[in-house]
């Protein structure tokens, strides 16, 4: 009974099963009790998963005629045993348990802590691999080889500096939630990577934040991020009676800025998705305020236009606000200014202008093989000509 306490114990701590346990102690077990009698392979162990009863014993072949004893009886030696054996059957013969000896047991232990070790393995490997994708919890413990190790329970998981925020130092003891990226089954153990600047991250952060997304009635369309600088996240919801926007941000802005203050301050840009490009787009530029856009639906490229004094804020600090808003959309897109594009399309008109100019100067036809049609058009002219002095004439006495 206290072998069965025990065995129970050790099963609840490690989070193994029984079968699994007594498997590991079969094994362990059945190494020590062949090599107490000389690596034979017919030795074999079972133990009760009841009674935890060990059993030892050994199969023996009946023969006419010996050739390995170790292996083999005779028929004469086996009827002495069991009367009903005949050759061809097999003798089983119990063994005792009793003098493995110091050195069978010290081999027993290893592979028992051996086989533990590997039960536990598959038990967390088992345990995370469906959870990757999702956002774990826990405390730094200590930072070596270019990565932060995290205590989240049972296991530790790796974030490597390159994943942490930039300007981010968490110290020994800091609570701190990532997003795991990868695992994988090594010969030490699962081997969990996280990462705190993927955009997925912040995406989760929304879902854990914000009901209506977990609950399915609020998407996430697309999301796109520059970490430590600034995220644009578009949303839509399934229900028109709920505000997407309002969602995410919560009551005076709870939701988002407990999200904020996870990733360090950075800014999030939230808008509502449409299926309308210019508007996405215009959307997309947000903070900034944004006059008029015009696309070219074949090209997948924009014109944006804003004022002056938006061009910066559109732009954004080298260039990311336009490039964050272009990774949002799927379009390339050109932001100039309004006094830019009023040059442009006063040179357009200037343009225009002259091309048309040049057109009217055009002769309407004649050449030098054909000198009648100048001659007929310079008599028309003559014709036309009292018109224009009467014109001239009337513009004089104004």
């Amino acid at each position: 009974m206290k072998e069965m306490t025990l065995i129970d114990q050790i099963c609840r701590e490690k989070g193994i099963s029984k079968d699994v346990l007594i498997s590991a102690l079969e094994a362990a077990l059945l190494s020590a009790a062949r090599k107490r009698y000389g690596g034979r392979e017919n030795i074999h162990l079972k133990i009760d998963p009841e009674s935890l009863q060990i059993s030892v014993f050994e199969t023996s072949k009946i023969v006419d005629s010996v050739q390995n004893p170790d292996e083999e009886i005779s028929e004469e030696d086996a009827k002495a045993i069991d009367e009903n054996k005949f050759p061809g059957d097999e003798l089983v013969t119990p063994l005792t348990t009793q003098d493995f000896g110091r050195i069978a047991a010290q081999t027993a232990k290893q592979i028992i802590l051996q086989k533990m070790r590997e039960a536990e393995r598959d038990v967390l490997f088992n345990e995370f691999k469906d959870k990757v994708g999702q956002i774990v919890s826990g405390t730094v413990i200590r930072k070596e080889k270019g990565a932060y190790f995290i205590n989240i329970g049972k296991t530790e998981v790796v974030l490597p500096l390159k994943d942490a925020l930039p300007g981010e130092n968490p110290r020994r003891g800091d609570f701190i939630k990532a997003y795991i990226e990868d695992i994988k089954l090594t010969p030490k153990g699962p081997s969990i990577h996280v990462t705190r600047t993927d955009p997925r991250f912040v995406a989760e952060l929304f879902r854990m934040e914000v009901p209506e997304i977990a609950e399915g009635l609020v998407k996430i369309k697309d999301i796109v991020r520059e970490p430590g600088e600034r995220t644009k996240i578009a949303v839509y919801s399934r229900d028109q009676s709920i505000d997407p926007v309002g969602a995410c941000v919560g009551m005076k802005g709870t939701r988002v800025q407990s999200i904020v203050r996870e990733i360090r301050g950075e800014r999030i840009d939230i808008i509502p998705w449409t299926d309308d490009p210019r508007i996405l787009i215009a959307r997309a530029l947000s903070p900034a305020v944004i006059d008029r856009v015009g696309v070219n639906e074949d090209d997948k490229t924009a014109m944006v236009v804003v004022s002056d004094q938006q061009l910066s804020i559109a732009i954004g600090k080298k260039g990311q606000n336009v490039r964050l808003a272009m990774k949002l959309t799927g379009w390339d897109i050109d932001i100039i200014s309004d006094t830019e594009y009023a040059k442009i399309k006063m040179e357009e008109a200037e343009a225009a202008f002259g091309e048309a100019t040049r057109e009217r100067k055009k002769p309407e036809g004649g050449t030098a093989e054909n000198p009648e049609r100048p001659h007929k058009e310079s008599e028309g002219a003559q014709e036309r000509a009292p018109e224009t002095q009467e014109a001239a004439a009337d513009s004089s006495d104004k």
